[in-house]
């Protein structure tokens, strides 16, 4: 699978990406500061047995439908990923993530685009999705003017909910509702790039 951007790419993983994302897993790297840094982090023995199941995908083309994740490549190269997940799939509240690696790529439109394509590609994989959400925590000022830009609006604020360094920071729930993102993006989000 592939989404076309006007800078960057969304598609499948391929055998290439695997030790460029165990790099990144790192802990040493940067954006471990604001991804979520009140989790903990893959080990590098859980980061190759995540690998060891992705060689398997891409070796028998057996991705799920619709996709959990996507590589988020520039010039087909793995610069980070966009990813989903259930708050309650009871209820079909998705939610989704992304996440670029490295810091020479922020601030560029990248993320925006990326998030836009795999947004888009949600709503039209999961008919039955009234809503889409994302969730991130106040420290993260990037990933919330993301959400903002993108047209999801701030629902949620639970203060003092994540502690990070030994400090308090709020954390943060946004949303968009399917009629919401077609009146933003009626002829499609990939034709507003």
């Amino acid at each position: 699978m592939r989404l076309e951007g006007k800078q960057i790419t969304l598609r499948d993983w391929i055998l290439a990406d695997l030790p460029v994302y165990a790099e990144w897993m790192n802990p040493s790297h940067q954006w471990h500061e604001l991804d979520g840094p009140y989790y903990p982090r893959p080990t590098a023995e859980e980061t190759a047995q995540i690998n060891a199941k992705r060689r398997e995908q891409i070796e028998t083309d057996s991705f799920p439908a619709p996709r959990r994740n996507l590589v988020i490549a520039l010039d087909d190269a793995l610069i980070g990923v966009v990813s989903r997940y259930w708050q309650s799939e009871e209820t079909n509240w998705l939610s989704v993530g992304i996440v670029i690696y490295n810091p020479a790529h922020w601030g560029k439109g990248l993320g925006s685009e990326a998030l836009g394509l795999w947004s888009e590609y949600l709503f039209a994989a999961m008919p039955q999705l009234a809503r889409l959400d994302l969730r991130t925590w106040s420290g993260n000022v990037g990933m919330m003017r993301l959400a903002l830009k993108l047209g999801y609006q701030e629902e949620a604020r639970f203060r003092k909910a994540r502690i990070v360094k030994g400090e308090y920071y709020d954390g943060m729930g946004y949303g968009v509702l399917r009629e919401e993102w077609t009146a933003r993006y009626p002829q499609s989000f990939a034709a507003s790039l």
